[in-house]
């Protein structure tokens, strides 16, 4: 059952899986040592990928997709489905401290953010967790002639657990394009938790992230990013567009 996908419902044309415990899974595909790429997916990803047909097809041929948005889980129960949502930075998490007690027979790689930034996040994992294997660390402004060198240790290495910071959607199509250098590896895109677990910024206070408003947040740290926040009046349009066709 765990090479399986688990039963999965369409949000604007690209899958979110459907279980009551995305780590619980994800463990034990590590401890059969059976790899794989999970996504997650928000709003503005499944925007994206509505006006991007390669990552549509990256996101439809992922072993995983997490509901991390609130506005997919909003989606998920106009069409009857509730499903809690599933942050990408918290599931992460749960992994690292599952590998934690796996120790080296599940070495870790940080890949991606600013030049010492996955550095420092690996730092503080290995602080927080005892006997974590951190096998690397690599920031995400790679010149084109470093590439082929760092794909070559990545492949020595065989990490068991990939973390790509690369942001969307270019981690995902980085992911896509290099998963076969670490075929039993779980790799998974996380955005910007390495800024987070290294202490350069702070995710939302938890009341507003049980209220579902932790983008609102993210755009007073990042102003910067309204553009990219448009998306989710598109999406909360499309969404109601879609819970009334037949």
């Amino acid at each position: 059952m765990l090479l399986e996908k688990p039963e999965h419902f369409p949000v604007l044309g690209v899958p979110v899986h459907l279980l009551e415990d995305y780590s619980k899974w994800l463990i034990s595909r590590l401890h059969e040592k059976v790899g794989g790429h999970v996504v997650t997916l928000n709003a503005e990803m499944a925007i994206q990928a509505e006006d991007n047909p390669t990552l549509a097809r990256i996101i439809q041929q992922a072993e995983l997709v997490i509901p991390d948005g609130a506005g997919v889980v909003l989606y998920l129960r106009l069409k009857g489905r509730r499903l809690r949502r599933c942050p990408g930075i918290e599931l992460a998490e749960s992994l690292l401290q599952e590998a934690g007690q796996m120790g080296k027979l599940c070495p870790i790689f940080f890949y991606g953010g600013a030049p010492g930034v996955a550095q420092a996040a690996a730092a503080v994992w290995e602080e927080r967790v005892p006997g974590i294997a951190i096998a690397g660390s690599q920031h995400g402004y790679l010149l084109p002639e470093a590439e082929p060198e760092f794909k070559t240790t990545l492949q020595t290495l065989q990490p068991r657990l990939i973390f790509v910071g690369l942001g969307v959607p270019r981690q995902e199509l980085w992911i896509a394009q290099n998963r076969h250098l670490c075929p039993e590896s779980i790799w998974i895109g996380v955005g910007g938790s390495f800024d987070i677990w290294a202490g350069i910024k702070s995710r939302a206070p938890a009341w507003l992230r049980d209220n579902h408003l932790e983008w609102l947040y993210r755009l007073y740290q990042e102003p910067w990013r309204w553009r990219r926040m448009m998306a989710l009046p598109q999406f909360a349009l499309r969404a109601v567009v879609k819970s009334y066709e037949f």
